[in-house]
């Protein structure tokens, strides 16, 4: 392939996740939130609707839902795939890569994410219908925000979150014990890196619950962390500070009222 080509597809792959940023800043405006996740008159008036009442909310209805998160996908979890497709690059002049192959890892790398969209939209309508979130997907208890920030904290301490990370920090390790030639083959390394990349940062999509599924400012540090934890250079070493971090943090929220005197 052309050095053109090239450039074109990596401009392409820049502009989706422009455009999947635009698409959650558009939908933010639309619900009258702020870049923080706050939200504005209208918004406060959506966020007290009854979800039983108001099926006709697009946040109550699972294919409005299963968008918001296919665009959020898009936008915090393309990003992390650059050392991903550099790697594949890489191995397209020692190995039997092709640039159809690239686009294949992309492609099976995505359809693992919808599958996660797809999963935690059904878990937000749950979580709506059972009371613990309002219609905007802010957690309607300070202990329930502080269970997540506890449970993801703890999470990045664990032996699944090491062998996920290690896959995610080293996908040219992976390339090397997992090759597969042509289209169906990077379609299946694709699948095989996205499955151990949802593993690794679940916890951080969940993490929109405790302070609003539409708080672009925690995606925009989410997404930033997350391609931190991915750089070969000092990747292993943020992971356990930030669970640190998340677990103070729960402490925080679950003793905000004693700390303002509220």
């Amino acid at each position: 392939m052309t050095g053109m080509v090239r450039s074109t597809l990596w401009l392409g792959f820049f502009a989706l996740i422009l455009a999947a940023w635009w698409m959650m800043y558009s939908m933010a405006m639309q619900m009258d939130v702020d870049l923080l996740g706050r939200p504005g008159t209208m918004g406060e008036r959506m966020r007290q609707m009854d979800p039983g009442m108001d099926m006709y909310m697009p946040m109550a209805r699972f294919f409005p839902l299963f968008t918001m998160w296919g665009a959020m996908m898009a936008a915090m979890m393309v990003p992390t795939m650059v050392p991903t497709l550099r790697a594949y690059e890489d191995l397209m002049t020692s190995a039997n890569g092709t640039r159809a192959g690239w686009l294949a890892v992309l492609a099976g790398y995505f359809a693992v994410w919808l599958a996660f969209a797809a999963g935690i939209a059904g878990l937000q309508l749950l979580l709506l219908h059972g009371g613990a979130i309002d219609m905007l997907g802010i957690a309607k208890s300070r202990w329930t925000a502080a269970a997540l920030l506890l449970g993801v904290g703890l999470f990045q301490f664990t032996r699944a979150k090491e062998l996920c990370h290690g896959v995610c920090h080293s996908p040219m390790m992976y390339f090397m014990g997992h090759w597969r030639p042509g289209v169906a083959g990077g379609f299946r390394m694709g699948l095989g890196l996205g499955a151990f990349c949802a593993g690794c940062c679940w916890g951080f999509m969940v993490l929109g619950f405790a302070g609003g599924v539409m708080n672009l400012a925690w995606m925009g540090l989410a997404t930033l962390f997350m391609v931190i934890e991915k750089l070969p250079q000092i990747g292993h070493y943020v992971t356990k500070p930030m669970g640190l971090t998340l677990i103070l943090g729960a402490f925080v929220v679950a003793g905000w009222p004693v700390f303002t005197g509220g």
